[in-house]
């Protein structure tokens, strides 16, 4: 309790980078030697130490190929014996959010009551990352890996965080590349037992995409709150963009998904269909596109349609960009969506957690264009199981 109560006094005074040195103080009293907190960078390729942290141990541990990695990408404890004694990391999660993991030193394994109490501490101090980050940078300066670019600063700062999870029904997401994407953005929100989802695609590249994906995201969430139809949502956007970015477009999906029977409902403004899985296979393409891109609308007379689709539980749905099937290798192949297809549906067998399945999924488009991306590349991923 006293160190948890040391921890909880962040919550009113202080700042994230503060973190590590209240950890070490009450290391001791959860029995540790140490305690030290790592965070996933933008790529989610390594784990950084936080800012603020000063073990001369500290230092950047990649996802892939160590035991802090396997606890971030399978959200499970991980112990290494070592001859002084031993490391135990722990996921660090906000929700369903892996925020990294949470590493301790010990002289032996912990017996269960300290594991219990050493999970408190994790959940705890996720939540103090989750809610001291907006009071400075050093969460930011920890997940950077190099600077920035603008326009990416400017949608990194609009988007949700990339995995929520309620009852069930989970959606997660990722975008590349992190510190340079402009054009591309999505978002969600749980109102009662409906989940909205959209994922965008903007036209061009940099500042100017930015502020047209600002405007297109704000847009939304503007009529969305406003309880407006997926109708009228992409007429309000439509409209906007066309007042506001003359001849410019925005291609879009806009769902609706009822967690509480699975009706899914949507709107695909000029964007690819979603992949839809189940049961170990492809399904056929929901039909898309049903109206013009979104800035375009006024060049078609009718309205857009909505396609309905009744999920199964368990069901899977894949939203994406076309900076994924038309990533390019080598040889100019492109990576299509009959090997998207296959990569979901692989990784599904595996059992692979959503978010990792994500992040798995960004790291082979980029290998497969060999680091360099020719066009921002997104993904959402939704699964839906039955409202309890």
């Amino acid at each position: 309790m006293e160190a948890v109560r040391r921890l909880m006094d962040l919550r009113h005074r202080g700042r994230a980078e503060d973190l590590p040195r209240v950890l070490a103080s009450a290391a001791p009293l959860l029995e540790a030697e140490a305690a030290t907190v790592l965070l996933v960078d933008y790529g989610q390729v390594s784990l950084q130490p936080l800012r603020g942290t000063t073990l001369d141990t500290a230092g950047t541990v990649p996802v892939e190929g160590t035991l802090a990695g396997r606890a971030f990408t399978t959200a499970q404890h991980q112990w290494i014996e070592q001859s002084d004694g031993g490391l135990l990391w722990l996921p660090l999660l906000h929700g369903a959010e892996r925020l990294g993991v949470l590493e301790f030193r010990f002289k032996a394994y912990p017996p269960e009551s300290t594991r219990h109490d050493i999970e408190v501490i994790a959940a705890l101090v996720a939540e103090l990352i989750a809610s001291r980050r907006f009071y400075g940078d050093a969460v930011e300066h920890t997940r950077r890996r190099m600077p920035m670019q603008l326009a990416a600063e400017i949608i990194w700062n609009q988007l949700p965080p990339l995995t929520f999870a309620v009852d069930g029904t989970m959606v997660t997401a990722v975008l590349e590349p992190c510190y340079e994407v402009g054009g591309d953005a999505f978002d969600y929100a749980a109102n009662a037992d409906v989940l909205h989802v959209a994922l965008f695609d903007t036209v061009g590249h940099g500042i100017s995409a930015s502020a047209l994906t600002t405007l297109t995201l704000n847009t939304y969430r503007n009529a969305r709150r406003s309880g407006l139809s997926l109708l009228d949502t992409c007429r309000s956007i439509d409209k906007w963009i066309r007042a506001q970015y003359p001849g410019a477009f925005v291609t879009a999906l806009v769902a609706e998904l009822d967690m509480a029977t699975g009706s899914y409902r949507r709107i695909s403004a000029g964007h690819p269909a979603e992949l839809f899985l189940r049961g170990g296979r492809a399904l056929p393409a929901l039909p898309t596109p049903n109206a013009l891109p979104l800035g375009l609308g006024h060049m078609l007379a009718r309205p857009p349609q909505v396609i309905e689709q009744q999920l199964e539980a368990g069901d899977t749905l894949v939203l994406y960009t076309d900076g994924i099937t038309e990533a390019r290798d080598a040889s100019g192949t492109l990576f299509g969506v009959e090997r998207l297809s296959d990569f979901m549906l692989t990784a599904l067998h595996r059992g692979t957690p959503a978010p990792e399945m994500m992040r798995q999924l960004i790291q082979a488009i980029v290998s497969y264009e060999e680091g360099e991306l020719r066009d921002d590349a997104t993904a959402a991923m939704l699964q839906w199981r039955r409202h309890h």
